[in-house]
C-alpha cells in the first residue's frame, strides 16, 4: 500500500503519461483524463446518482405498504439492485471494451438489442434530467414563495444542468457531488429532526390532540401498491450510470468496494429517514416528504436539498450526453483530444439533451404521473431484466453446472421475470394515473407560471 501511494503522489507532481483504454483507445497526456476516478469519487458519484428525490418518496410508499411491508419491499429492491450492480462490475471485467447499458444490449442481441437498449437509456435519463429541472423549480418556488414564475425556474435550471453537466469527465464532476451528497443529507437529516419534534406534520388537523396513525400493515390497492414499489424502484435505479463510472476509474478492480459501501449508506439512510418521518406524520406524510415538516422548514430543507438536487440534475445531463458522444467519436483521435470538433460534437451532444429534457420538464403536465411511468417502464427495464441476461450470457455455457450455478440461473431468471412484471404492471398503473391526471380540472397547462411547490407529486 505505501508503494501504491508513492506512486500515486510521483504521478500527481510529474506530468500526466499517455493512457490506453479498450473504451477511449490512447488517451495522451494532453487531452481530457478519462480515468481519473477514484474509488472515494466512485463511491460519491454513484450515491449522488440514486439519491434525489426518490427517497422523499419513501415515507409516502411505506404509509401505503405499511411500515413492515415497506421495509420489507426496501430491502428486496435494494438486494436485487445490489446483486445488478455487482454484475455491471463483473461484466465489464469480462468485456472490456464496454462503455454504458447500451453495449450490454449489442453483446446480447447484436445490433437489434444495441438500438433497443439505446433508445430505453436515452429516453430514461432524459426524463428523469427533466424531472430533475421539475424538482429545481419546486425547491425555487418553495424557497422564494413563488418569487417568479415557474417557467423561468425550469429554464434556470436548464441552464443551469448544461453549464455544469458540460463538464467533460466524471473526476472533474466528482467534488461537486461531494458537495451535492452533503446538501442532500442536511435537508434529510433537517427534515426527519424536524418532524419528530414538531409533533403535529403539516398535513393533519390543526385542532385537537394529534397522534401518529402509522400502519404497520398497510391495505393498499392494486394501483396504490405498485405505485409505491415503483417509487422504491426509481429510488435504486441509478444502476445503468454505474458502466460509465467504472470506466473513468483509475483502477477499476476498487469498484466492488465502491458500490458496496454506496448502496449500504443509501438503504440505511433509506430506512432512517422513511421510518422516521413515516412514524411520526403516518397518513399526513406529504410526498415530496420536505413538505411534512411546515412551511418554514420546508424552505429550509429545500434550500439545503438545492445544491444536491441540482448536481443530480447536472449528472443525469452528463450520463446521456457522454454515451452520444463516445458513440459519434469512439476510435477518432477527436475523442481524446481538445480539438475543434471534440469541443462542437460534445457540447452539441449536453446542449441537445438539455434542450429536450427542458421540452418535457415544462410541457408535461402533473410531472410525476410521467415519471412514475418511465421509472416503470424503463428503470426496470435498465436496472434488472438486463443484469439476469448478463449472468446467463457470461454463464450459460459454463462446463461446470453444479449447485451453484443452479442458484445462479434461477436467481438469473426469477430477475429477468419480476423486473417484467413490475414493468408491466407498473406502466399499467402509471398510465391510469396519467389519464386522470388529464382529466382533473388541476392539471398542469405547459409553461405554466403555477406554483408546483405546494400540489406536484415528484416520485
Amino acid at each position: 500500500m505505501p508503494l501504491k501511494d508513492e506512486s500515486r503522489n510521483i504521478e500527481l507532481a510529474s506530468p500526466r503519461a499517455s493512457i490506453n483504454n479498450d473504451v477511449f483507445g490512447e488517451i495522451p497526456a494532453e487531452g481530457p483524463n478519462y480515468r481519473d476516478i477514484g474509488w472515494m469519487g466512485t463511491f460519491v458519484l454513484m450515491l449522488k446518482t440514486q439519491v434525489g428525490l426518490g427517497v422523499l418518496s419513501i415515507p409516502y410508499a411505506f404509509d401505503k405498504l405499511g411500515l413492515i411491508p415497506g421495509i420489507l419491499c426496501l430491502l428486496g429492491v435494494a438486494l436485487i439492485a445490489t446483486w445488478g450492480q455487482r454484475i455491471v462490475g463483473v461484466f465489464k471485467r469480462n468485456h472490456a471494451d464496454v462503455y454504458s447499458i447500451v453495449d450490454t444490449g449489442e453483446k446480447i442481441g447484436g445490433r437489434p438489442g444495441r438500438e433497443l437498449m439505446g433508445f430505453a437509456f436515452m429516453l430514461y435519463w432524459i426524463c428523469v434530467a427533466a424531472s430533475g429541472m421539475s424538482g429545481i423549480s419546486t425547491a425555487l418556488n418553495a424557497i422564494t414563495l413563488h418569487g417568479a414564475c415557474t417557467a423561468i425556474f425550469v429554464a434556470l435550471a436548464a441552464f443551469f444542468a448544461f453549464a455544469i453537466g458540460s463538464i467533460r469527465t466524471l473526476g472533474n464532476i466528482s467534488w461537486l457531488a461531494w458537495i451535492g451528497g452533503l446538501s442532500i443529507f442536511a435537508a434529510l437529516f433537517t427534515l426527519t429532526v424536524a418532524v419528530g419534534l414538531q409533533g403535529r406534520p403539516t398535513e393533519a388537523p390543526k385542532i385537537g390532540p394529534y397522534v401518529s396513525n402509522y400502519k404497520l400493515i398497510g391495505n393498499p390497492t392494486f394501483y396504490e401498491g405498485m405505485a409505491a414499489i415503483n417509487s422504491l424502484v426509481f429510488a435504486y435505479s441509478g444502476t445503468p450510470a454505474f458502466f460509465a463510472i467504472i470506466s473513468e476509474m483509475r483502477d477499476p478492480r476498487q469498484y466492488k468496494k465502491a458500490m458496496l459501501t454506496c448502496q449500504c449508506t443509501m438503504t440505511g439512510i433509506y430506512l432512517v429517514v422513511g421510518i422516521v418521518v413515516y412514524y411520526y406524520c403516518g397518513t399526513y406524510v406529504s410526498s415530496p416528504a420536505l413538505g411534512s415538516a411546515g412551511p418554514l422548514l420546508k424552505r429550509i430543507c429545500y434550500g439545503l436539498a438545492l445544491p444536491g438536487l441540482m448536481v443530480s440534475t447536472c449528472l443525469l445531463i452528463h450520463y446521456p450526453s457522454k454515451y452520444i458522444f463516445v458513440r459519434a467519436l469512439r476510435d477518432s483521435q477527436h475523442l481524446v483530444s481538445n480539438s475543434t470538433i471534440h469541443w462542437i460534437t460534445w457540447l452539441s451532444c449536453t446542449f441537445g439533451v438539455t434542450i429536450v429534457g427542458y421540452v418535457i420538464a415544462s410541457t408535461v403536465p402533473n410531472f410525476g404521473s410521467l415519471v412514475s411511468l418511465v421509472g416503470a417502464l424503463l428503470a426496470t427495464l435498465m436496472s434488472f431484466q438486463p443484469m439476469g441476461a448478463m449472468w446467463l450470457h457470461d454463464n450459460w455455457n459454463r462446463r461446470e453446472r453444479g449447485i451453484q450455478w443452479r442458484i445462479g440461473v434461477s436467481w438469473s431468471v426469477f430477475v429477468i421475470v419480476i423486473g417484467t412484471y413490475i414493468m408491466i404492471a407498473g406502466s399499467y398503473t402509471a398510465i391510469v394515473s396519467i389519464i386522470d391526471s388529464y382529466t382533473s380540472v388541476s392539471g398542469t397547462n405547459p409553461w405554466s407560471c403555477a406554483d408546483k411547490s405546494n400540489s406536484v407529486d415528484l416520485d
